[in-house]
């Protein structure tokens, strides 16, 4: 339509400003028509149903009801009713095989794809003190190229024990700072791992960059770069810690609930394969998005066929 208009000479600016008025007459015909979704804190029945008219025509149709209420809660405890905003990027949505799809649940706090690094240690820490670091659990590495000649035992078992006496400290700050669970972006070897244990601390390695950052918003804690900037300030707190495990291939993972600051959640999907998995993460992002969407603004207009 605009080059019809350009061919019979009308200035750009002003094809551009007629379709700029035909918006906002649009926009205020909406408005006019449109109805309103009443809801509240107290009556969330509105966005239950909403929410599960959304799951109608998924996958996970069978469980509209389970499946809409996990999409409307989660939505609901990151979002600043004030404001009237939803920052997704405090949902962690986490798919595991096995299972059932009504396994799915909400957990109010942060899911790992990980174990307890040692068999031995606690599986389950309540009222923990976490400290998180992105500093290796190793002594330091020169960063040139290094060769180094043991010529004798004695010069073996000098190189073993400077090499404990690093473990034994780093172990000894992470004792003395209050911990009680260790979270590292990094992994440790065997030795650590033995020292950690002797010394019953917990610990989870290999914890990706993104649930860093998550689990530090979610437990008031701060990332700690080097070891010799570990104290009790830098610890954050959750009221549970627990290892569960899953189905016939005893899959583990780390539950961390309870956290002082449980606007961050995790959506813990379960299903028989990854494409059911895969189907219910996108049906419960449709879910989330319309939930959000009916608090930003609570206003529908009805589509065609609505009666």
């Amino acid at each position: 339509e605009a080059e019809k208009l350009l061919d019979k000479g009308i200035h750009p600016i002003r094809i551009a400003q007629g379709f700029e008025d035909a918006c906002e007459i649009a926009v205020k015909h909406l408005g006019d028509i449109a109805d309103t979704v009443p809801w509240s804190e107290e009556k969330l029945d509105a966005l239950y149903e909403t929410a599960a008219t959304t799951l109608g025509s998924k996958i996970i149709s069978r469980f509209q009801k389970q499946m809409s209420e996990i999409a409307v809660n989660a939505v609901l405890s990151v979002a600043d009713l004030k404001r009237k905003d939803v920052n997704f990027e405090l949902i962690k949505v986490e798919g595991k095989v096995g299972g059932r799809l009504e396994d799915t649940m909400l957990v109010k706090g942060i899911v790992l794809d990980k174990e307890i690094a040692h068999s031995q240690m606690a599986k389950e820490i309540k009222d923990a003190k976490i400290a998180i670091l992105t500093c290796p659990f190793e002594p330091p590495k020169p960063k040139t190229k290094h060769k180094i000649d043991i010529s004798s035992a004695e010069s073996y078992q000098n190189l073993y024990d400077r090499e404990q006496k690093y473990f034994r400290d780093m172990v000894k700050k992470c004792k003395d700072s209050g911990a009680t669970l260790v979270l590292c972006q990094w992994g440790f070897d065997d030795e650590a791992t033995h020292l950690l244990m002797h010394n019953k601390l917990p610990a989870v390695r290999w914890v990706g960059g993104v649930e860093i950052e998550l689990l530090a918003i979610a437990t008031d804690a701060r990332i700690v770069p080097r070891f010799e900037e570990l104290d009790s300030s830098k610890l954050g707190t959750a009221g549970h810690v627990r290892e569960i495990s899953f189905g016939t291939d005893n899959d583990k993972m780390v539950v961390i609930e309870d956290c002082p600051n449980s606007k961050a959640v995790t959506v813990l999907i379960r299903g028989g394969n990854q494409m059911i998995i895969d189907e219910a993460d996108r049906s419960l992002h449709d879910a989330m998005c319309v939930t959000r969407n009916l608090i930003r603004d609570n206003r529908i207009v009805y589509g065609g066929g609505a009666a």
